[in-house]
């Protein structure tokens, strides 16, 4: 398993685009014949926690080329959409503000490298989708669900702007 989270998101054989745990998800149900767990649920964002931290350390290396270039041209456009009530983009906060403080949190860079991550505020593990639906709700921005095709391509956008550096889930956030 060491290495395979740092090749996720990727877009499978048949064109569709998964994240780390839509793979597990459809691995469960495709391969295993069982149901699926759920994409917030414990036991997919334990297994998921498991499997990133076989990588962690490891350069994040997706690939962005190929079938994948539309998925990352859409991602790329939602990074740069203003949207809810505040007009805000993505790269209004994590490019223009990063390191900046907003409401005593630092801002962030804005790279998914620490999910799934447990984070204080959730007293729980969260995947990557939970805290871009988070962010959705603060510029009061309509909150799609996890695993929704914008998110993953917005997450392909963020690990290709995080290529090169070092995975660090499973992460610990404030």
């Amino acid at each position: 398993m060491r290495g395979v989270a740092a090749r996720y998101p990727a877009v499978t054989a048949e064109g569709t685009l998964l994240n780390l745990e839509l793979r597990i998800e459809q691995c469960r149900s495709q391969r295993q014949g069982e149901a699926p767990f759920g994409y917030e649920s414990e036991a997919l964002l334990s297994l998921t926690a498991a499997i990133a931290a076989r990588s962690r350390g490891l350069p994040l290396s997706v690939v962005t080329s190929g079938a994948a270039t539309a998925y990352l041209a859409e991602g790329t456009r939602l990074y740069s959409l203003r949207q809810g009530q505040l007009n805000l983009s993505c790269s209004q906060c994590h490019d223009d503000n990063a390191g900046r403080r907003l409401r005593g949190d630092v801002i962030s860079s804005g790279l998914g490298l620490g999910y799934p991550a447990y984070r204080l505020e959730w007293n729980g593990v969260g995947s990557l989708h939970r805290r871009l639906r988070a962010c959705a709700l603060g510029v009061r921005a309509t909150q799609l669900p996890p695993g929704s095709a914008e998110y993953l391509a917005l997450e392909l956008f963020l690990a290709d702007r995080a290529r090169g550096l070092a995975i660090e889930a499973p992460g610990l956030r404030r």
